[in-house]
Order: structure tokens, then C-alpha cells, then sequence
């Protein structure tokens, strides 16, 4: 398995904005709830101990959500980390409501929005929110509204940068008309790219792409090629499919998610891994 001293850095940097340096491997807090990312986690001290461990292996990129929990993962960040470090940068997400376990619906109303941002500063205990991103596209809402109304907090001071998450390149295209957009949080993975013009379009616009299940369809794939390359470096297959993520594009942010400080630092130590030529070939033609 690839080295667990291994900090986050070694994933090298992006830029948010052109103002905002992070680590090009983040963490995504979703997983830190209940089952079905429903209530709070089975033990709370331990969760905060996954985010503590977060930070001392040099994530300063935290990725959460209000419908997480909803409202348990950014109550544990806050918990956890408050007073927060100096370059740390907590990025959350509006616009999907939860009837209940397992369930998501979408609401990108001017109104909801409004009141899922000032949700959110309240319970990170932030006066500002660093980047703040439009979790889903409401369909019964015109973008222009949606996107408007993140314009409009943004001039108020309340939310600093704006990102989009579950877009194709058209809706992005859109709400860079309306407010400067920093980055686009898609589905993405070596086995699932359904997302690869928009992430060539954030690429050649210096966007950031930041993949949600980074690690879906991987594990379990010991004997392909996934399993050949994870042998070959003495790594786990998850390791292989983010160190593919960071070779694959200077663009993209991974934030891959866990319960477990275990499992945090296995994915941290891909930050260190480095695929050969022919390795990443080998990977990219997966989903050719």
C-alpha cells in the first residue's frame, strides 16, 4: 500500500479563482452522517477525529453540504475545527432539500437558496463563506434565478465565490453570464466519465473540477487493470483510481469522503503516487 506518511501536498495546487490556493486533494464531508446521509454519525467524537486528521495531513479543502445530515456534517466541521486554521477553506452546497433517509429533492428557488446560505454561515460560523456552490439544477426554476440569487449574496458579502455542482456545459455556460464561476462539482470517476466535456471546458477555462464519487466502480476491480497498477506500486485499487483523477487533469480538485482515519490516509497517500505513462494509458482506455 502507497505510504500513509504521505502529506496532501504532494497532490500539488489549484487555484480557485485566481485568488484561492488549495491542495489539488481535498475532503469531502458527506460520509461523516448518519446511514443514508440521514442524522448524525454513529459516533460523533469520531467523525471530528476523521476531520482533525483532515487537516494535519495538509487538506486545507473541505467539501460539505446543508443536505448533508442535513445540517450534521457542517455542525460537525464547525464542531471539529472552529476556531479554523489559517487556509482552510470549508466549500458548501444549496439547493437540495431531504424528506428523509436516502432521499434528495431539489429546490432552487431564490427563497430557499437565500435561506440554505444563511443556514450555512451560521452553523460553520462563518461571516463569509468561501466558495458556494449550487448543489443541483432545479427544474422548475429557471437557472438565471438560481444563479442570480448566488450573484446576488456574493455582492452582499456572504458567500465570496461561486461554484456549480451536477451541470452539463451548457448550464455552465449560462451561469458564467450571470456571476464568474470558480469551480463545477460533477459525478466523475476512471470508470464513470459521462462529465468529460465539462471538465475539458473547466480545463481550458482554469475552473476547477472537483469529482463526486471519485471512487464509485473501483473497488472490487482487483483483477483488471485497475488491480495489475495497485500491485504493481504495492497501492489499494481506490489509490490507483485518485492518482488517475490527478493525472488526469491539472483541473481536478478529487474530494474523496470517509468515516474512517484509516481510510482518510490511505487516500491521502495517493497523493503520492505517480502513474507511468503507459499506466495511465492503460486506465484512460477503461472507459474508451
Amino acid at each position: 500500500m502507497a505510504s500513509t506518511t504521505t502529506d496532501a501536498s504532494a497532490a500539488g495546487a489549484i487555484v480557485l479563482g485566481g485568488d484561492l490556493e488549495v491542495c489539488r486533494l481535498g475532503f469531502g464531508a458527506m460520509r461523516l452522517t448518519g446511514e443514508g446521509i440521514w442524522g448524525p454519525p454513529a459516533d460523533r467524537e469520531v467523525a471530528k477525529a476523521v476531520l482533525r486528521r483532515a487537516v494535519e495531513l495538509g487538506i486545507n479543502f473541505i467539501d460539505t453540504a446543508d443536505s448533508y445530515g442535513p445540517e450534521v456534517s457542517e455542525e460537525l466541521i464547525a464542531e471539529a475545527l472552529h476556531p479554523y486554521p489559517e487556509g482552510l477553506v470549508i466549500a458548501t452546497k444549496g439547493g437540495l432539500t431531504r424528506p428523509g433517509p436516502g432521499r434528495w429533492e431539489r429546490d432552487g428557488s431564490p427563497e430557499h437558496l437565500r435561506e440554505a446560505c444563511e443556514g450555512s454561515l451560521r452553523r460553520l460560523r462563518l461571516e463569509r463563506i468561501d466558495v458556494y456552490q449550487l448543489h443541483a439544477v432545479d427544474r422548475r426554476v429557471p437557472l438565471e434565478e438560481s444563479v442570480g440569487t448566488l450573484a446576488e449574496l456574493r455582492e452582499e458579502g456572504k458567500i465570496a465565490r461561486v461554484g456549480l455542482s451536477n451541470v452539463d456545459e451548457a448550464e455552465l455556460e449560462r451561469a458564467r453570464e450571470i456571476v464568474p464561476v470558480v469551480s463545477v462539482q460533477n459525478r466523475y470517476s476512471v470508470a464513470e466519465r459521462q462529465s468529460e466535456p465539462v471538465l475539458d471546458r473547466c480545463e481550458r477555462e482554469r475552473l476547477a473540477f472537483i469529482p463526486w464519487g471519485p471512487l464509485r466502480a473501483v473497488a472490487g476491480s482487483r483483477d483488471g487493470a485497475i488491480g495489475r497498477v495497485a500491485d504493481a506500486h504495492g497501492a489499494t485499487e481506490l489509490q490507483v483510481a485518485l492518482a488517475w483523477l490527478l493525472a488526469r487533469s491539472q483541473a481536478m480538485l478529487p474530494i474523496p469522503g470517509t468515516s474512517s482515519v484509516e481510510h482518510l490516509e490511505e487516500n491521502v497517500a495517493a497523493a503520492g503516487l505517480r502513474l507511468s505513462e503507459e499506466e495511465f494509458g492503460e486506465l484512460t482506455a477503461l472507459a474508451a
